[in-house]
């Protein structure tokens, strides 16, 4: 991973960089907030994990949080898998030697090697962040129409989890 993947991935785990997503969210007036919910769930680094609980926290109607930020997060998956050839071909030219591979990588592959394409998704959102999940499933053999399947059926589920677990919170929390 370059130094300025390094960075991102220090920065998306960081409180400033909640705020940041919380602060986005709470300028947003109407509409405007429910656009965001959907694009920053495609970015990644924010996805589903970060967005529904923010944008449910700020009062945010639940059942629209989870359409959009689930429709957000997994149509950059189709392209990927549509794409997967021309982005593995450019990761193979990027690739630093297996001493030097992320540990995000390691980790999608060994769970890979152990629970397959279905783990790797369902595992996906926590352990990789779902569209390199995606890519990594297509670099290791998955054929598109499984990969999208198995991803899409993965961010399904976590979208029920999060949106329940979150208006939950948010009701026992106050918030909102």
């Amino acid at each position: 991973m370059t130094d300025l993947g390094l960075i991102a991935v220090h920065v998306a785990h960081t409180p400033a960089f909640v705020g940041g997503v919380e602060g986005l969210l709470a300028e947003a007036d109407g509409p405007l907030g429910y656009v965001l919910v959907f694009v920053l769930a495609a970015i990644p680094w924010f996805e589903i994990l970060l967005v529904i609980p923010v944008a449910i926290a700020l009062g945010m109607n639940p059942v629209a949080v989870g359409l959009l930020a689930f429709l957000g997060n997994a149509l950059p998956i189709y392209g990927i898998v549509a794409f997967h050839r021309r982005i593995t071909a450019w990761l193979d030219r990027r690739r630093m030697s297996a001493d030097e591979q992320s540990s995000r990588t390691e980790r999608a592959r060994r769970i890979w090697d152990r629970y397959g394409l279905p783990g790797l998704a369902l595992a996906g959102p926590i352990a990789t962040g779902i569209h390199l999940a995606a890519v990594i499933a297509l670099a290791l053999g998955g054929s598109g129409r499984r990969v999208s399947a198995w991803m899409t059926v993965s961010l399904a589920l976590w979208t029920v989890v999060l949106v329940a677990a979150s208006a939950m919170g948010a009701s026992l929390l106050g918030f909102g």
